[in-house]
């Protein structure tokens, strides 16, 4: 074989690869072409009229502001290629159990109903990234939420009746928004180190309920907005301290005494201050030392996602010199060990109407 030929010989392989490839691409963007934007909102609505088209072309649907009481179980399943679905301001007393079979679903907006609790089946919505419940009846969310909802980044959960958040929720590692407002609230999770990327957390006006926010609250190193105010705090942990991120702290409405009322009139950098102090004061309790030190060495797993590729430093506070161990306490790791893939054969979303 000559080089002209061993030439030919590699070429038209690859030839036929590309050819496949923009085939693929072709096909791809006739795909989205074909997808259309469904909008039913304001309308009046008591029972959704019988579509025209073929559901599955459908990539949004907007049917808020109705009168809709139910929405079909046979309707949802063929929404195929919905990435937003907005049914918020309806007459809504549940969602249905098909709301799993949307695999493509990236939106979803039911906020202004009388929902009491979410179908299980949502932990199916694996690319889920904004999920709006506010101003319903929910006095819980699905105890697994968390471990499936990996790609969540906005969980709004305002003006219900929550009275815990499930301990999923510190899985949820990509949550940059977490609105838990005007809730009945009686305490937060405790392993809140896991929220990597959390930038705005809001429990504000759980009134008398919320008593105290955990300590693991230190170690949300993304944190930006941290809005705690009107509930019945009576002390901040000394780890709001470490939060070197922090821009704004919201604490008024409560009876606090640490810090002093003094403290917090005059400002966020007085009380960081204040709470740097506190955290490195000599009467501060050893055993709590110890469990804080062991929480920022677990935290240490997740060294890749701090911003520059840096851990924050915060001043007076030593961090420890630890050995990382890749991957064990890692957001991925972890879900791997989900209860529902250890427990629970692997259902396609589409046998809820085998």
């Amino acid at each position: 074989m000559n080089m002209y030929q061993l030439q030919q010989f590699h070429i038209q392989p690859m030839m036929k690869m590309d050819n496949t490839m923009r085939k693929r691409e072709r096909s791809k963007a006739m795909e989205k072409e074909r997808l259309q934007v469904m909008d039913l909102s304001g309308m009046s609505l008591e029972f959704l009229p019988k579509p025209s088209l073929d559901l599955a072309t459908i990539c949004k649907l907007d049917l808020s502001n109705n009168n809709l009481q139910e929405i079909p179980e046979s309707l949802t399943a063929r929404l195929l290629n919905v990435e937003v679905l907005d049914v918020r301001s309806n007459q809504l007393n549940s969602l249905p159990n098909s709301i799993g079979c949307l695999s493509k679903l990236k939106v979803l907006n039911v906020s202004g109903n009388f929902i009491e609790s979410l179908p299980k089946t949502i932990e199916n919505c694996r690319a889920l990234e904004e999920l709006n419940a506010n101003f319903n009846k929910l006095s819980k969310l699905p105890d697994t939420i968390g471990f499936e909802l990996i790609n969540l980044k906005k969980l709004s959960v305002n003006s219900n009746k929550l009275v815990f958040l499930p301990s999923s929720t510190s899985h949820l590692t990509a949550l940059k928004v977490l609105d838990a407002r005007l809730n009945c609230l009686r305490a937060l999770p405790e392993d809140l180190e896991n929220l990597i990327n959390l930038e705005t957390l809001n429990v504000s006006q759980n009134f008398q309920y919320l008593e105290t926010i955990p300590y693991s609250i230190g170690l949300l190193w993304s944190l930006v907005e941290l809005d705690v105010s009107y509930n019945n705090i009576k002390t901040l942990p000394e780890s709001i301290g470490c939060l070197k991120n922090l821009q704004k702290l919201s604490v008024e409405g409560n009876p606090l005494t640490c810090p002093p009322m003094e403290v917090v009139e005059q400002g966020l950098h007085v009380v960081m201050e204040y709470m740097h102090h506190k955290i490195n004061s000599s009467d501060q309790n050893k055993t709590k030392k110890r469990w804080w030190m062991g929480k920022i060495v677990k935290c240490g797993t997740f060294n890749k996602q701090f911003r520059n590729g840096k851990r924050p430093e915060h001043v007076g506070y030593n961090m420890l010199k630890h050995q990382n161990i890749n991957g064990l306490a890692s957001p991925g790791f972890m879900g791997m060990l989900s209860p529902l893939r250890l427990f629970s054969p692997h259902r396609s979303p589409r046998h809820f109407f085998s």
